[in-house]
């Protein structure tokens, strides 16, 4: 189902992590139709390229801003990138994350967690997001703005790709209400923790259709829109939630 909600974002400026693809794209999407200029980041190549012609298609203005954010200096680049062509910021979306495994690990196979895997998981799924909003938060306070971050319900419990993600994204909800009294009180940073996603995600959990059906009170698996939309509600609305990370999961925990 399509969002009735519609926001009056013209001169409001914001860039979107992980934005090629998935929850990401759909963020951008939902930010570009409200009237904001939108910085896409994502790895260098076709597939963000392609996100951000099919924008400017549609009559949008929005501009790349590449980089891997799993490397420190290389989010430093993307988000100082961002700033220049934006000329300042009003939403930054930490949406990038990656499972870095196509089938999930169980958390008893402790061995396949090797240092390797724990460093790349940790810098793309954790330490990103404190990169890049720390390289935005002079621009962020300046304009009074917000920042969403996107967890994991695994966050909270069972149901990861991997023991090591789950921990990124436990880590990223402290880093979510942290920031919240680091930047207040002129940034809001709030996050949401998705439940199934109905996306190319790297890592298969098999017909997550059927397990939708079988767990989910609404039946279904949550769309990259459904999500989308409560992002740009805690960028654009909101006023009075900060430190706040917000299950959408069509009530899989209930």
């Amino acid at each position: 189902m399509s969002s009735t909600i519609e926001y009056r974002l013209g001169g409001r400026r914001a860039m979107v992590t992980g934005a090629a693809s998935g929850i990401g794209l759909a963020t951008a999407q939902r930010l570009c139709a409200g009237g904001a200029r939108v910085a896409l980041n994502d790895l260098p190549g076709e597939r963000l390229e392609r996100a951000v012609a099919a924008l400017r298609a549609q009559g949008h203005d929005a501009i790349a801003a590449p980089g891997d954010l799993g490397e420190a200096a290389s989010a430093r680049d993307a988000a100082r990138s961002a700033l220049a062509a934006l000329g300042g910021i009003d939403y930054l979306v930490n949406n990038a994350g990656a499972p870095l495994t196509r089938t999930p690990i169980p958390a008893q196979d402790l061995d396949a967690l090797d240092e390797v895997f724990w460093d790349r998981i940790l810098r793309i799924n954790l330490l990103s997001t404190f990169w890049v909003s720390r390289e935005m938060s002079a621009a962020l306070r300046a304009a009074r703005g917000a920042i969403v971050n996107t967890v994991s319900i695994s966050a909270f419990g069972g149901g990861a790709s991997s023991t090591a993600y789950a921990t990124a994204k436990a880590g990223l909800v402290g880093l979510t209400r942290e920031l919240a009294r680091g930047l207040a009180p002129q940034v809001r940073v709030n996050g949401i923790a998705p439940g199934l996603v109905d996306s190319n995600w790297e890592c298969s959990f098999g017909d997550i259709h059927a397990a939708a059906r079988a767990t989910v009170p609404l039946g279904r698996a949550g769309t990259p829109e459904d999500y989308a939309d409560v992002i740009v509600y805690l960028c654009a609305g909101g006023a009075y939630m900060t430190g706040e990370v917000v299950p959408v999961t069509g009530g899989l925990r209930l």
